[in-house]
């Protein structure tokens, strides 16, 4: 966004205020300098992130022209809940081990408390403008652990019975969920 000026607004955002408030904007060219142009039919749609991080807040006198409402994360409960049901379904005591049952609830806690704390860590920066960990994230963990479990899981786990180092149920999980986590959180790091 651009710099805020002594006032508190910001250039651009103010020529848009202009042309939600007045319907229309004055030109500045050197002919027509001061006739105003009446615009017509338009309708308009933003979307923000909370202010910090780099992002600088919006002016009053553009935010009132909105209609606004704010979505928080979920809590930890519920994306418990919700990641545990799903990972309930697809890892059910009639495919999975009761020792892989068992492991649902420890993932889910420990991939909520990385996303937590590399979204606590690891803010953005004018250099890091791509640290975004958002929900998103969490559920692409979740997404991969998914697609591996309802396609790949057994029939990895049964194509390494030839080898001697037979990689139990839950060392497979745990190595998936790893995974998931390296790809999700740690491939955005710059150093």
């Amino acid at each position: 966004m651009p710099a805020v000026n002594t006032w508190g607004d910001q250039e651009t955002l103010e020529i848009t205020r202009q042309l939600m408030d007045m319907k229309g904007l004055y030109f500045l060219e050197k002919d027509d300098r001061g006739n105003f142009k009446n615009i017509q039919n338009l309708k308009f749609l933003a979307a923000m992130n909370h202010p910090g991080g780099g992002f600088n807040d919006v002016p009053n006198r553009i935010k009132r022209q909105f209609f606004s409402f704010n979505m928080t994360d979920p809590s930890d409960r519920s994306v418990e809940n919700i990641y545990g049901q799903i990972l309930e379904v697809l890892l059910d005591k009639k495919r999975y081990t009761p020792d892989v049952v068992e492991m649902i609830t420890p993932m889910i806690e420990a991939t909520i408390a990385c996303w937590r704390s590399t979204s606590a860590k690891l803010l953005k920066t004018p250099s890091k403008f791509h640290y975004s960990f958002n929900i998103r994230e969490l559920s692409r963990v979740f997404q991969g652990i998914c697609r591996v479990a309802q396609d790949h899981a057994n029939k990895v786990i049964a194509n390494s019975s030839k080898r001697k180092d037979k990689p139990s149920s839950c060392l497979f999980l745990v190595g998936l969920w790893r995974h998931e986590c390296k790809r999700t959180f740690f491939d955005k790091l710059v150093n």
